[in-house]
């Protein structure tokens, strides 16, 4: 493992990919030393939202409502303003209040109520967290597992590595002539002792071995001997070549295609959890701050003490409906009476109020904005960062195929591949379920009162999803010529 002792990877101090690549892997080494935090620990945001909610409460009252009900010198309206802005805010607070109690006290579901305990699942191919940081700095792919394939014997050796300011590449002639030094070892070992500079990792092979290994005619032909000794003016008597133009140094480039991720997510060797010991349902993902699996997972929020998962992500979006309500509403009263030209010098704990109300009505207003969308795409927060992460790997391809200039070109090469393959967040989803409205009443309810109410139970359990059509049953995209037929 890269975490273990004494074997972390190497980085280039001296670059500013080797920064990013440690930071990132100091990053991930935290994430993973991260153990499950107590129970008070996850309630302590509680605590604090809810005394939030009181001083809110009190201030608005007692201290902006209650003086213009009773007349009070100083007082920013009149009574008939104190009574519509009391009556307004008990009813909006009230809501939020219940909203709230509803979010902090459904869970989200857990897979260890669901599923029991179980071994690995096909252990020959189980797919496990994949901490190579020899690929670059792509860092982590969103599916986080490799694949290797089913036989042990077809598998290739991890590649050996290098490290200090010495380590070069292996040339790709040289790694395909010990692949094959096993079939033809009589020529391996002849053409070895000839070359002066076999066991040099930073030579280049041979042509004459590189040739004799990749075309066995030429072993056939003309078995390889010992080359005798040759002056160096022998090789300057070659007539000389006429020299390449540029056209034919440079080989055509290939334009971009997209390349979708192939893990088989749908496989139970996908979805064992290594920490809790079984094959998670599906969507499901564990929760380092609750120590557990949660269904269908979004993410894990401090504010509610909980994840948000299967079972209460409705409810957590219509506490975020209320509360956004609510900080406009205390935003917009106190802040509009508090700057009328009639009012007196502030008061400071209105004042107080004004900045939590605007602080929070962006945060809730935020949330609203993104899981509205996480929602009609039928997305959780963890696989749109997988979108997202395509999405950064598609620029960057096109970007270093196109110049950045060539804005036209880069659009047609993205419809391209929407012709070939589809849209990413739609048919590339594996939970697009056809259309937002589908998608939204999955989450959300039938029900428009259910939109607005924290009422009854979401309509999900977090255990069975249907699945896009377009991906086959192993929950790999397939281009859209193999798509049904009345999806192409």
């Amino acid at each position: 493992m890269a975490g273990d002792a004494g074997s972390q990877p190497q980085f280039d101090q001296h670059s500013c990919c080797g920064v990013v690549e440690e930071a990132a892997y100091r990053a991930h080494q935290r994430r993973e030393e991260r153990q499950k935090q107590s129970w008070i620990v996850r309630k302590l945001a509680v605590g604090i939202a809810i005394g939030i909610l009181a001083y809110t409460t009190y201030v608005y009252i007692g201290r902006f409502c209650v003086p213009m009900i009773r007349k009070d010198a100083g007082a920013l309206g009149s009574r008939a303003m104190g009574i519509g802005f009391l009556v307004v805010f008990c009813v909006i607070a009230m809501m939020t209040y219940w909203s709230y109690l509803k979010i902090i006290l459904t869970p989200p579901g857990f897979a260890k109520d669901h599923v029991s305990k179980s071994p690995e699942p096909n252990p020959s191919r189980t797919a496990r967290f994949d901490d190579s940081w020899e690929e670059g700095m792509g860092g982590y792919q969103y599916e986080g597992i490799t694949y290797p394939e089913n036989d042990p014997s077809q598998s290739n050796p991890p590649p050996s590595t290098a490290t200090g300011s010495t380590a070069v590449a292996q040339p790709t002639a040289e790694k395909h002539t010990e692949s094959l030094r096993n079939e033809h070892a009589d020529s391996s070992q002849n053409a070895a002792s000839a070359d002066p500079n076999a066991g040099n990792l930073d030579s280049i092979p041979p042509v004459g071995l590189v040739k004799a290994a990749v075309d066995p005619s030429v072993e056939s032909a003309a078995p390889a001997q010992p080359p005798s000794p040759q002056p160096r003016s022998s090789f300057q008597s070659r007539p000389e070549q006429p020299p390449r133009t540029k056209s034919e140094n440079t080989p055509a480039r290939v334009p971009p295609t997209r390349r979708p991720p192939t893990t088989p997510v749908l496989l139970p060797e996908c979805r064992y959890c290594y920490k809790d010991g079984f094959v998670k349902p599906l969507r499901t993902h564990h929760c380092r701050s609750c120590g557990t699996c949660v269904l269908r997972f979004d993410h894990h929020c401090p504010w509610i003490g909980q994840c948000v998962g299967a079972r209460n992500h409705k409810f957590f979006y219509i506490f975020c409906e209320w509360g956004a309500l609510l900080c406009i509403w205390l935003f917009a009263t106190l802040l509009a009476r508090n700057v009328s030209p009639g009012s007196d010098s502030p008061d400071g704990q209105q004042i107080a109020v004004i900045a939590l109300a605007g602080l929070f009505m962006l945060f809730t207003l935020t949330m609203i904005a993104s899981h509205t969308r996480l929602i009609m795409y039928n997305q959780t927060t963890v696989e749109h960062l997988g979108v997202q992460r395509m999405k950064e790997r598609e620029r960057a391809v096109l970007g270093n195929y196109f110049g950045w200039w060539q804005f036209g070109e880069k659009r047609r090469t993205r419809k391209q591949w929407d012709e070939e393959w589809g849209a990413l967040g739609q048919e590339g989803n594996l939970w697009w379920l056809g259309s937002c409205r589908a998608n939204w009443e999955s989450v959300m309810g039938g029900s428009v009162v259910g939109w607005f109410l924290p009422i009854g139970r979401s309509p999900m359990d977090g255990l069975e999803f249907r699945t896009n059509p377009r991906f086959d049953e192993r929950g790999v995209w397939r281009p859209r010529r193999e798509w049904p037929e009345g999806l192409r």
